[in-house]
């Protein structure tokens, strides 16, 4: 039920919007004990004059390839799976695309399971 949010500078090779995915989705499924097939995700690519943030906020030293996740996710995880959830994602973006550490930026939103609607303006999740 994850939802895949991805936004980065345009440019990048053609390859690297679908390995980010994924190597997001891989970190869900191992993590987050995401089902297979529960894939959605949005990759958004921006100018650079759209896509500003703080090269050293918090002491590290992003680049212009700089990626933003951020996972909106039922709240029903703890810190231990969100901290290995993180560390997953990271391995695997340093694997393929090749992506810095510094440059690997995550957000999780948590909702309730009643906020999510996979179709034909059902809650799915509302018994």
């Amino acid at each position: 039920m994850p939802l895949i949010r991805i936004s980065m500078r345009r440019g990048r090779p053609a390859s690297h919007p679908a390995a980010i995915v994924d190597g997001v989705y891989r970190a869900l499924r191992t993590t987050f004990e995401v089902p297979e097939n529960d894939l959605f995700a949005v990759v958004h690519q921006h100018e650079a004059e759209e896509f500003i943030f703080d090269n050293n906020y918090f002491g590290f030293n992003r680049s212009a390839a700089l990626v933003i996740i951020q996972l909106t996710v039922a709240n029903t995880r703890g810190g231990t799976q969100k901290k290995a959830l993180y560390a997953a994602i990271a391995e695997n973006l340093q694997k393929e695309p090749g992506l810095k550490p510094d440059d690997i930026f995550i957000n999780l939103v948590e909702v309730k399971r009643e906020d999510w609607s996979f179709g034909g303006g059902i809650a799915q999740y509302v018994a």
